[in-house]
């Protein structure tokens, strides 16, 4: 029994030529290293010698007589384990096997697990690095621009290849081109010996995987991974390209307000700026999808400022925020030049920078023209109506060319990611690659959530370029105001506004010739006449069933395509609103054309039983039914709705006090959530002057105004000519 020794290899590299040695060995093929046999002593643990030095009596008296056989007895054991040991059988000396190069990588891999197992332990030389490792990185090419800008504005393509390195540390060019030239399982790098993985050889030799735009090169470093070699691999971004992504994804602290602004910004506002601001100031787009409320228009005006380009901002806006835009501007800019290019005599000549206002269907029409001028910036607000990437609108947007493109919406995906995908797009062409690789990469794994992985490697792609924020937020609550009130102006469609000419003329020609009784019957008969047309020509014209689709009802009146706009933004952010006119019958088209596009309404009225009434306020309540049409006059008083954040005046009763007790349905003890007052007003209008008289003269308007429109009928012809002429917007 061999009870005296046991037996040991050591992996001896040294005395072999391995870069391009010729030894024969082992049936003729080149050696790339030796197992040398040790014997170690069980009575003296600290006893050991190489079989050579056993069998040439070196170490013979130490170890015994029977060592040797002892010995021998151990190599035939361990053949059983690996067979190759066998070839140490057949030698008179059982000292030293020549390795072929298969052999070596066995014995540095899953052979020394077998054969530790069975006592035979393995022992590799001193300085072999089993380190190496290859990492796909994405670089920029020598000499291009070194900061984020210029990065990102060069036309330069990036290197995409293999870096390997030994301990995290990189192999230069010269020591991967060695790497490349080897043909043994190691190598000599840096006066140590490295362990080679066949894979790595492949990946020094072929070690540039292409080239790719900056673009691309961005939303590779930010995913982390890429397509390489036929499989997905982990890429690491160098140079300037990783500290442009360590700035998009460190988060932003606050801007200091810009010169020129007057408002004052909330804390989420200035940090909505100063992310506004870096991606625009690198090249880059993005996309502000804050809740409707939260400020979006002020904070590009203050970003306008902030940039303090000279050449003018394009702001493309649905028609009926036109207006909204413009008083905005004027409001917290004062002094800012706004145009709108819009209607039959819209011209670009004699830009001095500032703003230029559009729709989306003169910008699809005129598209040649706006291409043609030179923009600082554009901003599509209310951006999902480019949510189709094939429709005309977004087709022709995409052809206006801009250093910086701002996308504004309260609902970034209202369907499917491809809608996204056509925000980001536009406002970073090429981030997200082609719309069909974007939906077989991520759209199909996340909409069918059945990868996390995909969700996180898109989260972590877009996350830099779309600032979405809430008013649920915990860091946003806190700052927003329990009550806002907002003025909206609407423009008038050419129906309106030539139904409302016309009524003013005919109106004025018999009121200068009645007193009396019969005059004030005839001033309350024109005010009443000219509310009616600013809500809807159905409404002045007495048309109980209008004819045409919903888009056609819409297109009749600029308050109802405001309101479908108001209505789309909050119930996607799962909002509900009340909606007040002081006439049934603007109450009845209104709920007739929500139900027409599949929006649940209720509508109460004076008429309403109240079994009804009771029902209707539960299914609010509860989230049934969203939206909740009002006349002004029957649901003033007695109701608890505080489900709504929103509240639609949408046309005005003229004693405030009236509108505000309506308002407080929503706003009273037991509501959680800010509420946001809409009040839509008709530019030009007889409504617009009495809203400026509100707004600049609220102690006088609650005089003159405390019984409504009876007040007016009092004016002399002058004065209620000056206040109900139509004034076309500039």
């Amino acid at each position: 029994m061999d009870a005296g020794v046991r037996i040991s290899l050591r992996l001896d590299l040294s005395a072999y030529d391995l870069f391009d040695g010729d030894d024969e060995g082992n049936g003729g093929a080149r050696s790339a290293g030796a197992a040398v046999v040790q014997v170690h002593s069980l009575a003296d643990p600290t006893l050991v010698a190489d079989a050579a030095d056993l069998w040439s009596e070196a170490a013979d008296a130490a170890f015994g007589p029977r060592a040797r056989v002892d010995a021998a007895l151990g190599v035939r054991r361990a053949a059983r384990v690996w067979p190759p040991l066998d070839r140490l059988t057949e030698q008179d000396v059982p000292d030293v096997l020549s390795l072929s190069e298969e052999e070596v990588i066995d014995l540095l891999g899953v052979a020394a697990g077998r054969l530790s197992a069975a006592g035979v332990a393995v022992h590799w030389p001193r300085d072999l690095a089993q380190d190496l490792t290859a990492t796909a990185v994405v670089r920029p090419a020598p000499g291009s621009a070194t900061d984020g800008t210029g990065f990102f504005e060069s036309e330069d393509l990036l290197q995409f290849r293999w870096q390997l390195a030994i301990g995290g540390d990189p192999l230069t060019e010269a020591e991967m081109d060695t790497l490349a030239e080897a043909h043994r399982p190691v190598v000599r790098l840096r006066d140590r010996w490295v362990l080679v993985d066949p894979a790595l050889v492949r990946r020094a030799r072929k070690r540039d995987l292409g080239l790719l735009d900056p673009v691309d090169a961005l939303s590779v470093a930010l995913t982390g991974t890429a397509e390489a070699d036929g499989e997905t691999v982990e890429v690491v971004p160098v140079g300037a390209l990783a500290a442009l992504r360590d700035r998009l994804t460190a988060g932003v602290r606050p801007a200091e307000p810009p010169p020129g602004l007057h408002a004052t910004l909330r804390d989420y506002q200035l940090r909505g700026l100063a992310w506004l601001d870096l991606m625009t100031s690198l090249g880059l787009g993005g996309c502000l999808a804050d809740d409707m409320g939260l400020g979006k228009t002020v904070t590009v005006i203050a970003l306008h400022l902030k940039r303090a380009r000279t050449e003018p901002t394009l702001v493309v806006c649905p028609a009926s925020l036109l207006g909204n835009w413009q008083r905005e501007i004027t409001r917290f800019a004062p002094g800012l030049p706004v145009r709108r290019f819009h209607g039959p005599d819209r011209t670009l000549d004699d830009l001095t920078g500032g703003f230029v206002l559009t729709t989306y269907g003169t910008m699809r029409s005129a598209a040649a023209t706006l291409a043609e001028q030179s923009w600082g910036m554009v901003v599509a607000d209310e951006a999902q109506h480019v949510k189709n990437p094939f429709s005309a609108t977004a087709k022709a947007l995409r052809t206006i060319p801009s250093p910086a493109r701002v996308a504004l919406t309260g609902t970034p995906v209202e369907n499917n990611l491809s809608e996204l995908w056509a925000l980001l797009d536009w406002t970073t062409p090429g981030l997200l690659g082609p719309l069909k690789s974007f939906r077989a990469r991520h759209a199909r794994a996340v909409e069918n959530g059945e990868d996390e992985e995909a969700v996180e490697r898109l989260a972590g792609l877009i996350r830099p370029f779309l600032l979405r924020r809430k008013k649920s937020d915990p860091g946003i609550v806190p700052e927003l105001p329990p009550k806002t009130e907002t003025d909206h102006p609407v423009p008038l469609t050419r129906e309106q506004a030539a139904l409302y000419e016309a009524v003013v003329r005919e109106s004025m020609l018999a009121i200068e010739s009645a007193e009396g009784m019969g005059r004030r019957g005839l001033v309350l008969k024109l005010l009443t006449s000219l509310k009616q047309i600013c809500d809807h020509p159905a409404l002045f014209l007495k048309e109980e069933h209008p004819p045409g689709q919903a888009e056609r009802l819409t297109a009749r009146s600029g308050k109802l395509a405001l309101l479908d706009e108001l209505l789309d933004t909050l119930l996607a952010e799962d909002g509900s609103a009340l909606v007040f006119t002081q006439y049934v019958g603007m109450a009845r088209l209104i709920t007739s054309h929500l139900t027409a596009r599949a929006i649940p309404v209720d509508l109460l009225h004076g008429g309403t039983p109240v079994p009804e009434r009771e029902q209707m306020v539960d299914r609010f309540q509860s989230g049934a039914t969203p939206v909740l049409v009002l006349s002004l006059k029957a649901a003033g008083t007695g109701l608890n709705l505080t489900r709504a954040g929103h509240v639609v005046h949408f046309d005005r009763w003229w004693n405030p006090a009236v509108e505000e007790q309506a308002t407080d349905r929503a706003y009273r003890i037991g509501q959680t959530q800010p509420v946001q007052v809409h009040r839509l007003i008709t530019e030009g209008t007889v409504e617009d002057r009495i809203a400026e008289m509100l707004q600049s003269k609220r102690a006088l308007a609650d005089a003159v105004l405390g019984s409504g429109e009876a007040a007016l009928t009092e004016l002399t012809v002058r004065e209620l000519s000056d206040l109900v002429s139509l004034r076309r917007p500039s």
